[in-house]
């Protein structure tokens, strides 16, 4: 197996596609994190998922229980109405039946994870503790969830305390089986978590410590080890998964394809080095930030829906009156033949965000104007491509958000969502810093949003002339808080040398304008 480290960037969004199409939610956020186990905050949508240095096996092998324990999340948010800590006795035991119950939901819906969910059983197995190594009343609590989820316990116990955990997993098993066929819910088999305690003949608030692997992160089983376990797991699970190909499950052959292409991916990025692009331009760190509150779905799906409209050159109008279609009456009258004309824009645009101190108090609005408008080209299929500059321990930043040869997508979204504005607004110590790429790409037109006076006018005004030479429209954009404030910026822009300049009072307006200046 190719050995490669797969960026956190990558990960993420791969992982933010794959939890939003699982469970059925747009706005579910992932972090990774090597700071805390594998959970799910159900009230913050958000999934934090344990990175893949920390597992155990090769990086294929690795990918796939990422992937996997990916999918047991997505399927917590879509099904669960709570999540305990697992701290503790009871919150562990009701954690572990909803686990089977919403795996066993989920499969019905995705029938492909069957092979994954034994290939992770297997490394889950692995994983557990001897139960030797575990202490005090804490063993019967390891013990039942190794016999209820695996169908084995590793190691020994006595046998009036086995007798009680095979009794106490036939129950629960019991219980999960008819949550399913009565499609009841967490609060249904929360009620029925005493009695496993009861049956196990311990505290329901007994401290549970954290299993730590008895195999340091990064080892490898050899294949053979592997294949042993996860025959004892298939035989195990045959009742509930059916007959399966031990050997073709470790293969992996259905998720390699989609490993692949990460590796590839993988391998662009790496390959990109410090081209000229990049040189004194620097791309925002992924943090887990949350993007989707810059997101405004109301503003975005309404300009998707005007600009289907203008793209299409056909308008939809609900109407509480009107005449009837007489179709018949209209074929007399008219050639029975429509043309369906496809409007596109060729222009390639890069913008520039202003993110100085005096954005910071309208800093979301702006985000969210801006991202809006990311979509709507993006829906547009417009080449186009983003930067922003800011202040950090008094140094000006330009940051890079969406080179042109980028998607848009939630990572875009983040490094948007992450910049922080502060600082004046050196325009001119900014377009030097974008000359080289400017010079290279040569876009028809770049498009500035600012809401304030440039540091130093002249020097503004000798890089705009030197940019128009080069054949770039040069635009602006004003922003402020009223007609009045916006129509004095812009008039001052448009002495700096500004081909074309706007004022803006609204930020919701900004897609509007721009979209407007492209279609020109």
């Amino acid at each position: 197996m190719q050995v490669i480290e797969l960026q956190n960037d990558s990960l993420v969004e791969i992982a933010t596609f794959l939890a939003r199409r699982w469970s059925e939610k747009d706005d579910v956020i992932i972090e990774i994190s090597d700071k805390v186990e594998t959970k799910t905050r159900l009230k913050e949508n958000k999934v934090i998922l344990t990175p893949l240095e920390k597992r155990i096996g090769d990086d294929f092998q690795k990918y796939r229980q990422f992937r996997t324990s990916l999918w047991y999340e997505s399927m917590r948010i879509k099904y669960c109405k709570k999540i305990l800590s697992n701290d503790h006795a009871f919150g562990f035991i009701l954690n572990t039946m909803e686990t089977q119950r919403i795996e066993q939901l989920g499969r019905k819906i995705w029938k492909g994870m069957d092979n994954e969910i034994l290939f992770n059983y297997t490394y889950m197995l692995v994983a557990r503790p001897q139960l030797h190594t575990v202490y005090g009343k804490a063993r019967v609590v390891e013990a039942f969830y190794q016999y209820f989820m695996f169908g084995v316990i590793k190691g020994e116990m006595q046998s009036s305390n086995f007798e009680k955990i095979k009794k106490a997993s036939i129950f629960a098993k019991k219980i999960v089986r008819q949550a399913i066929d009565e499609k009841k819910d967490t609060d249904w088999v929360e009620k029925n978590v005493s009695e496993i305690i009861k049956i196990l003949d311990i505290d329901s608030l007994l401290t549970i410590p954290i299993s730590l692997p008895f195999m340091k992160a990064g080892m490898a089983l050899s294949k053979d080890e592997l294949l042993k376990v996860l025959k004892i797991i298939s035989k195990n699970k045959e009742g509930e998964i059916g007959t399966v190909d031990p050997t073709s499950i470790l293969r992996g052959d259905d998720v390699y394809d989609e490993y692949k292409v990460l590796l590839d991916e993988n391998k662009k990025t790496e390959n990109k080095g410090l081209s000229s692009e990049t040189i004194g331009i620097q791309t925002p760190t992924i943090k887990n930030v949350d993007e989707t509150k810059i997101y405004d779905l109301r503003l975005i799906n309404g300009l998707k829906m005007k600009f289907k409209e203008w793209k299409s050159g056909w308008t939809e109008q609900h109407l509480r009156s009107g005449d009837e279609f007489d179709e018949e009456n209209y074929i007399d009258g008219n050639e029975p033949f429509f043309t369906d004309v496809k409007k596109s824009i060729k222009t390639k645009i890069v913008i520039l965000l202003d993110h100085s101190s005096s954005i910071a108090s309208d800093a979301i609005e702006y985000k969210k104007a801006t991202l809006a408008l990311c979509e709507v080209l993006a829906f547009l299929k417009v080449k186009f491509a983003v930067y922003a500059f800011s202040t950090e321990n008094r140094t000006m930043i330009c940051w890079s958000i969406k080179p042109d040869n980028v998607k848009w997508n939630n990572i875009t979204a983040k490094r948007l969502a992450q910049i922080v504005a502060n600082g004046s607004t050196p325009l001119a110590e900014v377009y030097d810093k974008m000359f080289p790429i400017l010079q290279s790409k040569r876009p028809d037109i770049f498009l500035t949003l600012t809401d304030g006076e440039p540091s130093d006018p002249d020097a503004v005004r000798n890089m705009t002339k030197s940019l128009k030479g080069l054949g770039i429209n040069m635009v602006a954009l004003g922003l402020g808080p009223n007609t009045v404030r916006a129509t004095t910026i812009a008039n001052n822009l448009r002495h700096l040398g500004y081909e074309k300049t706007m004022a803006v009072s609204r930020l919701r307006d900004i897609p509007n304008k721009v979209i407007k200046i492209l279609d020109i």
